[in-house]
């Protein structure tokens, strides 16, 4: 069962910024100057936030008689009037397959970005899923909105909050997300309504209305979301939510409204297939993330490594989960027409080129999100398994023999007690300032996190991974890595060809470079002069082997 509904105090009336107030009085001498008789609402969010007392720079202007854009051609053509510089019209056109009805047109006013929209009617022909548009009352634009708190207009013409679906204000304080007309209406008219819903509702700590969670889970709701609503949309929407105050709860509403895979929809060809129930554990593993970031603090973690923590971790039981890319299929089908008698010969399988994580899947093609962030989630997933091995090693005094075999080759023999700093700051030079997100998801393997325990074992659980993460981190410091990854090696490509007197580079010049990186490591102290004096003994002990050969 949902908890009870947070009670947020709410004002009874808007008190206007100094800039808020400049905004609308040159708004309104717009109106006067042309002896319009538009009436001019703020809708939806600014009016919310200001009743809750939060400051909010989201102003959405309504118009009754006009298009958006034909009242900043108007504002423009005033600004000329009283010499003042006029200002560019973006135009955000309307897309019905998307769900994107209307028309929106914005402009700078005292250097703040404003919408203007007109107030909207629709009509459904019979057999369209696509509504005519046309201008509409104040108290029918209301009812086309997704919830009752985001309904409420503040007219300018007369400083009044206006609370047309006569549930606004109400809803607002009783802490509810209620939609104005029937739910399932208003989110087959835009199915993104449903994250929306959430968002708001997770955000605010208010509960769901019930017909509103029967509505979203509703088969043919869940459809239109995941096949009329674009994936840049949805990605948009989640990305609001993992950035906001209670992450978890939205997408454990996610799971609870069986929308989880509709959001984070798999490939078809996951290996292994994604199993049903692989939401709740998902969930499971978030949640667990999230107490230990305030466990150990959020001001240890920028906004940007706070949300892919938490994406990292919700996806952390997909980590092994794979699938074959189509775009690389295709590439690596003409290479393995190309090496078929190579790949055979060495029993390699043109499947194995094509391999590729499903979180990364997730991120780029479910949720349109940035390439370089689906680049950082499979990277802290594959690194997890490193930090487990690395607390083992930061706790014991003995080497495992695997670990020793990683790191060591033929020119290069790490001293044992140099090991676990060459291990771990290998580590974190591939992760960079990420080391302590992947640190902190890495504790999220141990045993003690399960979804099946109760809350003892849960908070058990919290501070035993709490403990792990502090002592790991205080060790790496205390090896002085945080920051490693700056550190540039003391002889570059051309110095690596110089000492080696090579005439040209080629793989050769990597694996010196790699193994340069792994002894300055070992040998944080040590100087340019020390590094070829090491490069030279390798070379000479490697061709007396050689010659004893």
């Amino acid at each position: 069962m949902d908890a009870a509904p947070v009670v947020l105090p709410v004002k009874e009336h808007i008190e206007l910024s100094e800039k808020e107030d400049k905004i609308f009085t040159r708004l309104l001498d717009v109106v006067r100057h042309f002896g319009l008789e538009t009436q001019l609402r703020v809708a939806g969010g600014w009016v919310r936030d200001k009743l809750l007392g939060k400051e909010c720079y989201d102003i959405d202007i309504a118009l009754d008689n006009m298009l958006g854009r034909d009242f900043c051609e108007k504002v423009n053509e005033y600004l000329k009037s009283v010499g003042e510089q006029q200002q560019g019209i973006g135009v955000i056109q309307c897309n019905p397959d998307q769900s994107k009805h209307l028309e929106t047109a914005k402009m700078r006013i005292y250097d703040i970005w404003i919408d203007f929209v007109n107030l909207r009617s629709e009509t459904y022909a019979e057999n369209s899923r696509i509504p005519t548009m046309k201008f509409g009352t104040a108290e029918e634009d209301a009812y086309r909105r997704d919830l009752t708190i985001n309904s409420l207009f503040y007219n300018i013409n007369n400083s009044s909050i206006e609370d047309l679906t006569g549930r606004g204000v109400k809803d607002l304080k009783s802490g509810l997300i209620v939609t104005p007309l029937p739910p399932k209406a208003t989110f087959m008219d835009d199915p993104l309504r449903v994250l929306r819903a959430i968002r708001f509702g997770a955000r605010f700590g208010f509960l769901l209305d019930e017909e509103l969670k029967k509505a979203a889970s509703d088969e043919e709701v869940r459809s239109a979301l995941g096949n009329k609503i674009s994936k840049e949309r949805i990605g948009h929407e989640v990305d609001l939510m993992m950035s906001d105050k209670q992450p978890p709860k939205a997408m454990a509403w996610i799971c609870d409204l069986k929308l989880f895979f509709v959001v984070f929809a798999c490939p078809e060809n996951s290996r292994p297939p994604v199993d049903e129930h692989c939401d709740r554990l998902c969930i499971s593993h978030i949640e667990a993330a999230w107490l230990l970031l305030q466990a150990i603090g959020t001001a240890s973690f920028t906004e940007d490594q706070r949300r892919l923590c938490l994406y990292s971790s919700l996806l952390l039981p997909l980590r092994s989960t794979i699938y074959m890319d189509k775009k690389l299929r295709e590439v690596n089908n003409i290479l393995f027409a190309v090496f078929s008698s190579i790949l055979s010969a060495l029993s390699l399988s043109i499947l194995y080129i094509v391999q590729a994580p499903v979180a990364g899947f997730i991120f780029r093609e479910s949720l349109k999100l940035k390439a370089s962030d689906a680049d950082m989630v499979v990277n802290l997933h594959n690194a997890c398994k490193k930090f487990v091995e690395l607390f083992l090693l930061l706790e014991s005094d003995e080497i495992p023999e695997n670990i020793r075999a990683d790191l060591e080759d033929e020119f290069l023999e790490i001293p044992c007690t140099s090991i676990k700093r060459v291990f771990a700051g290998l580590l974190l030079r591939q992760l960079k300032d990420f080391w302590r997100v992947a640190l902190m998801t890495s504790t999220l393997l141990d045993p003690a996190l399960d979804p099946t325990n109760d809350s003892s074992d849960r908070s058990e659980g919290l501070n035993r991974r709490r403990e792990m993460f502090l002592r790991a981190e205080s060790a790496i410091t205390q090896l002085g890595l945080d920051g490693v990854w700056k550190t540039k090696p003391l002889l570059d490509g051309k110095g690596i060809m110089g000492v080696l007197q090579l005439k040209s580079g080629g793989p050769t010049i990597g694996q010196w470079q790699h193994r340069l990186i792994k002894w300055q490591l070992a040998y944080p102290n040590a100087t340019t002069e020390d590094c070829i004096d090491w490069i030279n003994q390798s070379q000479a002990k490697r061709q007396k082997l050689d010659i004893n050969a």
